[in-house]
């Protein structure tokens, strides 16, 4: 059981690779089983060399953007780290963008660079879209575009499907890379500093514009680097990746975590709970990343096949709250007995607090952790912005290494982010125990109020996790002229199941306080969610407003 030996804020992702293949270049690296690809550290590092050279070869320069827009396909991974090692900043675009927002972001990121698949939904959806925001690109040779939307654009590289005019292909860039050298690219590797930006993740944008998040080397590394260690990966392990590697949660907490411990990666391109299955039971996978609702589709799909998941040990559940029930299934069915749970925001790398291997499975399923090594927590009045002591709820805040560099060129939301004393504002409400362990009680923008009465979301979600029909629930606030707001519950039964208003508020009545019983409770087949799996409770609002007959509830204005 080794891990390699690399110092967090003296290292560039280039160099992590370098000092990995060194010293564990034997060690597994990634396995893409349907590609045919299964390398070791050491082929790993020659593969991710090709591609900066190719880069390069473009003419991409130390600091040009580079937008990638796939799925967790092999080029992705080979992108991350060979633009780490030649210096293109790595702008990663959302598999469900179509082409307002595909246009904004590569506008706004000045972008110089553009690699993406075919499509995903379809095999020419990407393309098509492309064409739509480009139209230049049909009269233009590969290299050369001049996109009157988008004047920064010059490179578009089509990873799969057919040759299309102005593009260049995958394997264009890595034969055009063969020019050059293994000594420029040292040079220009050489060249970087551990607090370059490298990294470039747009925010859900749940509210107004999305904003470019600058990361840099040592962000990610330094992040990786803590939750591995919480997750004692080594080159041992083996992860199965299904989380997408646009998000931070794929190519920080994935990814990146594999490398920085030399375990083994075992991304799954796209998800399907039948996939990843197959993919820990063929690989022998001791960790697995996921959201809430990859955990609970993977244990529905156990219930119809057998699958063996006994070499599972980790792994982390995040990207929204992690129902209990769902927890200790993962821990008793699935067999993950060491799986944790992360809370971030990609803001912060994007890890702030995890529970580690040795907490016990009441720490696992009632909180967040506590703090990552090397990183700072306070839990404050929103109002003052002074301290509370510990059990009073308040704006969870971090502090250290992690935090990012700022929003791309956009100095007031940064300011707005980050006081003064360094200390970024998650906008998430929580409560600390004496211990530093947390629970993140709701967005201070989610939180509902009745009559004057504050009611936190989260509460009355892990209620409704307890009826046995019950498969998934979120609980939002909509305008009530009466009492400002009322509560409603949007509920996924179990399939097979079948529940009405009635039952459930006859579940709820003297188990819990009156005024946090749903007024209305809303039957859904599935959430909105962003690709990466956050349910976007904004959406939900708007729906059971219009659903509801809330509209002009909602126009009436408030002091």
């Amino acid at each position: 059981m080794q891990v390699p030996k690399y110092e967090v804020g003296k290292t560039t992702i280039g160099q992590l690779v370098d000092q990995v293949a060194e010293q564990l270049g034997d060690s597994k690296a990634v396995i893409y089983s349907d590609e045919g690809i299964d390398y070791n550290y050491g082929e790993f590092k020659k593969v991710c060399s090709d591609v900066a050279k190719g880069f390069m070869a473009l003419g991409v320069e130390k600091g040009d953007h580079i937008a990638i827009w796939a799925n967790n396909v092999p080029e992705w991974l080979f992108s991350q780290f060979g633009t780490g090692k030649m210096g293109g900043v790595l702008v990663t675009v959302n598999t469900n963008y179509r082409s307002f927002e595909l246009e904004y972001l590569l506008k706004q990121s000045d972008a110089t660079t553009l690699v993406l698949v075919g499509g995903v939904r379809g095999p020419d959806d990407y393309i098509n879209i492309v064409k739509e925001v480009c139209p230049e690109l049909k009269d233009c040779e590969p290299g050369s575009l001049e996109c009157a939307k988008l004047p920064m654009l010059k490179n578009v590289v089509l990873i799969s499907g057919e040759r299309q005019p102005g593009m260049y292909t995958w394997d264009d860039m890595i034969e055009m890379g063969q020019s050059v050298s293994d000594a420029d690219l040292q040079a220009r590797q050489d060249s970087l500093d551990p607090d370059d930006v490298i990294n470039m993740q747009y925010t859900s944008g749940t509210t107004g514009f999305p904003k470019g998040v600058m990361l840099t080397h040592t962000n990610l590394i330094g992040n990786a680097k803590s939750l591995a260690e919480c997750m004692n990966l080594s080159d041992e392990d083996n992860m199965c990746i299904p989380v997408p590697f646009f998000h931070c949660f794929g190519c920080v907490l994935g990814t990146l975590a594999c490398v920085v411990s030399a375990s083994c990666m075992s991304p799954v391109p796209s998800f399907t709970a039948e996939k990843v299955l197959d993919v820990v039971e063929q690989n022998r996978c001791t960790a697995l990343h996921g959201v809430p609702t990859m955990f609970i589709a993977e244990l529905e799909a156990m219930e119809k096949k057998s699958y063996d998941t006994k070499s599972l040990r980790t792994g982390i559940m995040a990207g929204s709250p992690c129902p209990i029930e769902v927890m200790k299934k993962v821990v008793n069915v699935m067999g993950a007995n060491e799986m944790t749970i992360v809370y971030g925001q990609t803001e912060a790398s994007p890890g702030i607090t995890q529970t580690r291997r040795e907490d016990s499975l009441e720490l696992r399923v009632s909180t967040v952790g506590r703090a990552l090594p090397n990183v700072e927590v306070k839990i404050v009045d929103p109002a003052t912005l002074e301290t509370v002591p510990a059990g009073v709820q308040g704006e969870l805040c971090t502090r250290g290494y992690h935090v990012m560099k700022g929003y791309y060129k956009n100095p007031e939301a940064t300011a707005e982010a980050i006081d003064a004393d360094g200390w970024l504002h998650t906008g998430d409400l929580a409560i600390m125990d004496e211990n530093g362990y947390c629970k993140i009680t709701g967005r201070i923008k989610d939180m509902i109020i009745r009559g004057g009465e504050n009611i936190y979301p989260r509460e009355i979600e892990e209620f409704l996790y307890t009826p046995p029909k019950v498969r998934d629930v979120q609980v939002v606030g909509i305008p009530s002229r009466k009492y400002g707001e009322e509560v409603a519950a949007f509920i996924q039964l179990k399939v097979g199941t079948a529940a009405d208003e009635e039952e459930l508020k006859a579940f709820c009545k003297d188990k819990i306080a009156f005024h946090k019983i749903p007024a209305h409770f809303l039957f859904v087949d599935e959430y909105p969610t962003t690709a990466s799996g956050k349910i976007q409770k904004y959406k939900l609002r708007e729906q059971a407003t219009q659903t509801l007959g809330r509209e002009e509830d909602a126009s009436i204005e408030t002091a």
